[in-house]
């Protein structure tokens, strides 16, 4: 299956009375970078979501959002500040011995000094903890994933359509290059014709020059190779995968014996024939750069 390196995908659930949410997107890139974007709570997660994101996706500059509601999971210990306390009842006695006030000196008093009381929130385990946002970004990478299917089965469609193009104008290109050899030879034996007037024409030296031009404006091989890369192509995309790279290697090929070709063709129809070559590949070419 051929995938696109763009991409959204979402997960979310509750796992030990923690929600947790976790979203991917993706752009195109030519290497695999993953950032992750999680609460500093919680960033000893942050390698575990790298590497699991790394086993699901090939390429592409994939941003991974992860937010986490703990309230119902959170354990809260209060406990007494015994120096603290005690510093503020010995100040408020010798207050009281001091200035000889009534003694008023409560627990409610007390309580409401800041730093009498130490709040400590308990850490849950880690790998617990770990285990479960992998979890849900497995949710995440499979509908991201699928996202990813639907729009590869796109490109894979444009671009067979696209080197459906090609071959018909290999095509074209097959056919009008022979004209263009009898074509040269005629108008070589009008000139000659023209230049000589009576005198007979050497017939030899006519079929000499057309078939040096001809060796000069041959694309057969040029031809064959690019219905051999076209073959190439849709093998490729058959067996699906992350090509990718591999089909930005071949559509440079596929440049490479199209500017032969236009490097050859003296022929006004037959350049024009070569224009449109080059901008079906380079169309393929953009499509390419969205492949995973």
């Amino acid at each position: 299956m051929i995938r696109s390196m763009t991409g959204y995908g979402r997960g979310e659930g509750i796992l030990h009375d923690r929600a947790i949410t976790v979203e991917l997107r993706a752009v195109n890139n030519r290497y695999l970078d993953c950032s992750v974007k999680i609460p500093r709570l919680y960033v000893f997660a942050e390698e575990a979501i790298k590497a699991q994101v790394q086993k699901r996706v090939g390429r592409g500059k994939v941003d991974v959002f992860v937010s986490i509601d703990s309230s119902a999971a959170d354990k809260v210990e209060v406990t007494l500040n015994r120096p603290v306390a005690d510093g503020y009842y010995a100040a408020l006695t010798q207050m009281r011995d001091t200035y000889g006030l009534r003694d008023d000196i409560s627990v409610s008093l007390l309580s409401r000094f800041p730093d009498v009381f130490l709040v400590e929130k308990e850490q849950g385990d880690a790998d617990v903890i770990a285990q479960d946002i992998l979890q849900v970004l497995e949710q995440a990478l499979t509908d991201f994933n699928a996202m990813r299917e639907r729009e590869g089965q796109k490109l894979a469609e444009d671009v067979r359509a696209k080197a459906a193009s090609i071959a018909a104008l290999v095509s074209k290109v097959e056919e009008r290059s022979p004209e263009t050899v009898s074509e040269y030879r005629e108008k070589l034996r009008q000139r000659m014709e023209e230049v000589l007037e009576n005198t007979q024409l050497d017939e030899s030296r006519i079929l000499t020059e057309a078939a040096i031009f001809a060796d000069k404006v041959a694309v057969d091989e040029e031809t064959v190779r690019l219905r051999s890369h076209l073959s190439q192509l849709e093998d490729m995309l058959e067996k699906g995968g992350a090509i990718g790279r591999k089909l930005d290697f071949l559509i440079q090929e596929f440049n490479r014996e199209a500017n032969t070709i236009g490097s050859k063709c003296s022929d006004v129809a037959l350049s024009r024939v070569v224009v449109d070559l080059k901008g079906e590949i380079e169309k393929i070419r953009e499509q390419v750069q969205n492949i995973e």
